[in-house]
């Protein structure tokens, strides 16, 4: 990971994004309406993540971006020169009325490789690292849980340690909007590269949280 005082400097001004999500026809940003709560993602490259989770019942919207790093609004040529510290993202805002983030959870989790440390299959880099960015207490305790959870059945199966990031997301380390091509880009490009591949293994879910 970079060092802070090497991470590149980055700008004031936020990325223009469309207004509405390519499939769902949601907005991209919010605020949105009540009853949709938001979570945040890093599977590797985020193209095929993203549409994971447009595909699932109950997501209102998704877009995709860059989170866990330092550098402010960087762009995606920033974030690939690893000099930025951030990991390609999913902002996933969904329905808790048609949903739950125990739901979201499963997705992640099966999703993708979480024991693979700063890659994702043939994707090397601190951008593709596995990252959760947890956003109220609630969702530490039951991103937790799952996590353990999800690494018994990993290693009962014959994988090994969970190399996810945890952190909270904050006005220390928020979510950065990625460049407008990027938004739901297997929508647009429906041949495009897709590198996402989750373990075969099953996670479980209805953890009990206190």
């Amino acid at each position: 990971m970079v060092e802070p005082g090497a991470a590149l400097p980055g700008r004031a001004e936020s990325m223009r994004v469309p207004e509405h999500h390519e499939v769902l026809g949601t907005p991209l940003q919010g605020p949105f309406p009540d009853g949709v709560q938001t979570a945040i993602f890093g599977m590797g490259c985020f193209w095929g993540a993203e549409r994971i989770f447009w595909e699932a019942d109950g997501v209102y919207t998704t877009a995709v971006g860059y989170a866990g790093g330092i550098t402010p609004n960087p762009t995606y040529e920033e974030v690939c020169s690893g000099r930025t510290g951030h990991s390609e993202v999913v902002l996933v805002a969904f329905d808790s009325a048609k949903t739950s983030y125990q739901d979201m959870l499963k997705l992640f989790w099966e999703g993708h490789d979480p024991t693979q440390g700063m890659r994702q299959g043939n994707d090397v880099g601190t951008q593709y690292r596995s990252l959760l960015m947890w956003n109220s207490e609630s969702q530490r305790v039951a991103a937790e849980a799952s996590r353990s959870a999800y690494q018994q059945v990993l290693s009962a199966a014959g994988h090994g340690t969970i190399t996810t990031e945890f952190a909270e997301t904050d006005a220390l380390h928020p979510f950065y909007y990625a460049e407008a091509y990027h938004q739901q880009y297997l929508a647009k490009n429906p041949g495009g590269y897709c590198g996402i591949g989750g373990t075969g293994v099953a996670c479980p879910i209805g953890i009990a949280t206190a």
